[in-house]
């Protein structure tokens, strides 16, 4: 494995150490697993993310390859007009298979964890239990779901909260004949072009939870 030759850091350059260790915590990669990826030393890699040691642009093309971003993730400064959604312009989708739209309401820029999306969920919806690292806040906007949490079922209405760890068992469902708006907020980076995020939410047995949506099969 090549390793580029660490080189102080002046005042004038851009630290991305700390830029680097955000991203590759939000990953969930350990510095060999990067360095495996980039091609570069774990002690290499350890100055950089510390700021001892400033990458030349080489390196940092294959860190930030490594990472699933491009290098304006590092050098590019965010503007506050980025930070602006509106509703009548904001994108509306749906991941394929699945019938609950999204619309993103959070932005990305160097160093973000928090990711944030309105999801408006049809009647009879059920999700599969998961668990995945980060922590995760929903707030009901309109409707009512069924939040299914350790396997403790709560009913949860317009104006209700619930913020939890993402390590905890978790699944909902809407089994009322009317839609239900949700603001989701948490720290798991979910659905960025270029970041396989699939193989970090673990399904968990449905033997545990099976009652929790009387032994029907949850929709995608």
């Amino acid at each position: 494995m090549n390793s580029s030759t660490a080189r102080p850091v002046s005042e004038a350059e851009t630290r991305v150490g700390s830029l680097i260790r955000a991203r590759r915590k939000q990953l969930g990669l350990t510095l060999q697993q990067l360095g495996d990826a980039s091609a570069l030393s774990v002690g290499y890699l350890s100055q950089v993310e510390r700021d001892h040691a400033t990458p030349t642009l080489g390196s940092l093309a294959g860190i930030a390859k490594a990472l699933g971003v491009g290098l304006d993730y590092f050098v590019a400064q965010p503007r506050a007009q980025d930070a602006l959604t509106r509703s009548e312009t904001r994108p509306r989708f749906s991941i394929s298979g699945s019938t609950v739209s999204y619309e993103r309401l959070a932005t990305e820029f160097p160093g973000s964890e928090l990711s944030s999306f309105l999801l408006t969920v049809p009647p009879g919806y059920a999700s599969e239990t998961v668990s995945h690292e980060g922590e995760e806040l929903i707030y009901i906007l309109e409707g009512s779901i069924t939040q299914f949490l350790d396997g403790e079922a709560m009913v949860m209405k317009a104006g209700d909260s619930l913020h939890y760890r993402g390590n905890t068992p978790h699944a909902w469902s809407n089994p009322n004949e009317t839609p239900a708006k949700i603001l989701w907020t948490g720290t798991l980076t979910i659905l960025n072009a270029g970041d396989d995020k699939t193989s970090r939410i673990e399904l968990v047995s449905p033997d545990k939870y099976d009652d929790q949506n009387n032994n029907k099969k949850p929709n995608p």
